[in-house]
């Protein structure tokens, strides 16, 4: 039987990034994303309908969304759907279904942060090639500024 997992979002943050470490040290960062779906109702009339997703994104990767992305900035995430379950302060089970972010890019120019492309893991390289501040730094894949284009628990 075939499986896949698969999600592709192109939105905007309705937050600045919430940035935190795992007891372990871990960076994880949470981004706030509505994604809007603009149709035609039955009527011809156009409409707007906009779902609201949390993308989590982890280590380097979200160390460098959190120093680039803010409020309102656009960005196109890869990745999979991910649930999990709690206990609530109340007592009471709750759930949630994020997106677990593979590969977060930047899709703002210099006045909204740079354009970037950050896939999970790559984020180390990230950090180096914004600290180049001034274009492409030498050395660095898939990682383009001003273009268009590890899991533990969280206390």
């Amino acid at each position: 039987m075939a499986n896949l997992n698969k999600v592709m979002l192109i939105g905007n943050l309705t937050k600045d990034p919430e940035l935190r470490y795992t007891p372990g040290g871990t960076a994880v960062v949470n981004l706030r994303m509505a994604i809007n779906r603009p149709y035609r109702d039955k009527s011809g009339e156009n409409k707007k309908e906009t779902c609201f997703m949390t993308v989590v994104a982890w280590d380097k990767q979200a160390e460098v969304c959190n120093q680039y992305l803010h409020k309102g900035s656009p960005l196109f995430v890869e990745g999979r759907l991910q649930s999990r379950t709690w206990d609530g302060q109340d007592g009471k089970k709750r759930s949630v279904v994020e997106v677990r972010a593979e590969r977060v890019q930047f899709l703002g120019g210099p006045s909204q942060g740079r354009a970037a492309s950050v896939p999970a893991g790559e984020g180390e390289r990230a950090v180096a090639a914004g600290a180049a501040d001034a274009g492409m730094a030498s050395g660095v894949d898939e990682v383009s500024w001003g273009q268009d284009a590890a899991e533990e628990d969280v206390s």
